[in-house]
């Protein structure tokens, strides 16, 4: 998934020309800026002009505003050539001015909302198509950093949040948001949670994220949950909720801190597999099933014909994770195999096998 971030820059360009021109080559808000200005000016031009006429603050103001708002009233003293010459200037700019102004009003209204509307749309239709994607729950630190891990990994997600300040932030970073609460069923179905491979509840609460698999699990019996608990007693009750994996981040943590301790360059290694590629190598998983027609193949017989593919290790469908199995070890249909290879060595093992053509009786 790509992210697109836009840049801007409150900064007026210096642009050579008309004054006209000028404005039209600013954005609306700026050019609304800029008209708004204008028109102080003029208000300030004109009360300070009759002032100079003979007129008080209050009857010069009075008498500006009523000219330049074409509101039509009749003098406030009567006018003698000089008074008259400078109100036909007053009305040549100042009634063009405040024209001008009330015009990008109403344009920068209508633009806003509808902008905001499209913009809504937009992102509800590309919602809408997403298949196989990823869910994430809670856009706080640990979520910014699965949203930054998936994005690196160009993985489709959608981040369900019902901070708005923070549902802001993931917009600004180009994600798709469905701002709500993520235990809510109407929230989860407009996430498409339906069609999702995975959800991950990271909000920070733990009975939240409990309520958050609950819900999920109603919904897409099959789907893979993983869920954070920050309070190791809430594991069980995540487990129980319908979690697949749950995740402590204290006892990661603590696990990881003393692997920095006792071996540092094993620590080194498992981030670096950890981080999807490496190079030429991908590192990759698959489950063997009757479209690959893996089963009953040894690890040999897998790994035969690759040129660069190390097997990593084999999750049994008991759940029995086997590190560095032997080359005699037997594949069995729900297998998950865990290999560090070529894309073009992972395309060849997980590729549909093609049905073999032979003679025909007669």
């Amino acid at each position: 998934m790509a992210v697109r971030t836009q840049v801007g820059s409150d900064r007026l360009p210096i642009i050579r020309g008309m004054p006209r021109e000028f404005l039209r080559a600013l954005p609306v808000s700026t050019r609304l800026r800029v008209a708004l200005s204008l028109v102080a000016a003029t208000l300030c031009w004109g009360t300070f002009g009759y002032m100079l006429f003979g007129l008080s603050f209050v009857d010069a103001l009075y008498q500006t505003v009523t000219t330049v708002t074409t509101v039509g009233f009749r003098e406030v003293t009567p006018f003698g050539a000089k008074e008259q010459l400078f109100t036909i200037v007053l009305i040549l700019t100042g009634v063009g001015t405040v024209l001008y102004t009330l015009t990008l009003v109403v344009q920068e209204s209508l633009e806003g909302d509808i902008g905001t509307r499209f913009y809504r749309r937009r992102r509800e239709m590309e919602i809408s198509r997403l298949r196989d994607h990823y869910v994430l729950c809670g856009f706080g630190r640990v979520g910014q950093e699965i949203a930054r891990e998936l994005c690196e990994r160009r993985q489709e997600f959608v981040v369900i949040e019902q901070t708005p300040a923070q549902a802001e932030v993931a917009r600004r970073f180009g994600y798709l948001v469905v701002e709500g609460d993520a235990s809510s069923e109407r929230v989860l179905v407009q996430a498409q949670i339906s069609s999702a491979r995975c959800l991950l509840a990271a909000s920070d609460s733990d009975a939240g994220n409990t309520y958050i698999t609950l819900t999920a699990r109603n919904i897409n019996p099959n789907l893979f949950i993983v869920a954070r608990a920050a309070l190791p007693h809430n594991e069980e009750k995540l487990r129980l909720a319908g979690a697949d994996r749950v995740l402590s981040l204290y006892s990661l943590g603590g696990r990881r801190m003393v692997l920095q301790a006792l071996q540092p360059l094993a620590a080194d290694f498992m981030d670096t597999l950890a981080s999807g590629r490496h190079g030429d190598l991908v590192l990759a998983e698959f489950e063997v099933n009757s479209e690959n027609e893996l089963a009953g193949q040894t690890t040999a017989e897998l790994l035969r014909g690759t040129s660069n593919a190390t097997l990593l290790g084999i999750r049994r469908r008991s759940g029995e994770l086997l590190v560095g199995p032997r080359e005699n070890e037997c594949l069995n249909d729900g297998d998950i195999v865990i290999v560090l290879a070529e894309e073009g060595d992972i395309a060849s093992l997980t590729a549909t096998p093609t049905p073999r053509r032979g003679r025909a009786r007669r």
